[in-house]
């Protein structure tokens, strides 16, 4: 198989028959690396340093920009910054109406929640549905000090009344187009893509 025409699964999504090649490429790998590098010095300019702060990312592409923003932040400050990892899967609001058999893995907060400024990380602000069950599953450990939002891409259409503080990129987009954002931890490149919506995605 080409390069090009991998099918890439998106985390509790499924990308379909639609190759790479009919994707449209909105951001590329060095506008995610700067939006990247800009999202870390933002979150350490507005929290003035690094005290009790923590970056959660929500699995699973969420979890390797919190990495690289960890990465980032410790660069700048010569600080070591507590990471976690929230699975949002048993907190979705339309777990009921799946027939589906969800596939949960491990939430790791290993920190004091209580005393933390948690980062919360997701590569995609959509509708909002997913940052409130990420939300709802960081205060299952405890009551942060404050949540601030990052995310590579802000595509809008919300549903919730959530706002990212740190944004990657904002994307005007149609309702019925989707925004693949691709990482080389899990797909062999950096890039955000636009395409439309397939019939497996409904």
């Amino acid at each position: 198989m080409a390069k090009e025409d991998v099918v890439y699964q998106k985390s509790g999504s499924v990308a379909g028959k639609a190759t790479r090649k009919e994707w449209r490429k909105a951001v590329d790998a060095d506008q995610v690396r700067r939006s990247i590098t800009r999202i870390s010095h933002e979150i350490i300019e507005r929290n003035g340093g690094t005290k009790h702060l923590a970056v959660v990312g929500i699995r699973t592409r969420g979890e390797y920009l919190a990495q690289r923003i960890i990465t980032q932040i410790e660069s700048i400050e010569g600080q070591k910054i507590p990471m976690g990892v929230v699975d949002i899967t048993l907190y979705r609001d339309d777990i009921a109406h799946s027939t589906e058999q969800p596939l949960v893995r491990a939430t790791s907060l290993p920190f004091d929640v209580d005393r933390s400024t948690i980062i919360l990380v997701d590569d995609v602000l959509f509708t909002g549905r997913t940052i409130r069950a990420g939300l709802d599953a960081i205060t299952d450990f405890g009551r942060p000090r404050c949540v601030q939002l990052a995310v590579l891409v802000d595509r809008g259409h919300r549903e919730l009344p959530i706002r990212a503080d740190f944004i990657g990129k904002s994307l005007p987009t149609a309702r019925h187009e989707v925004v693949e954002v691709c990482l080389t931890e899990s797909d062999e490149e950096d890039g955000v893509f636009i395409r439309d919506k397939v019939k497996k995605d409904k």
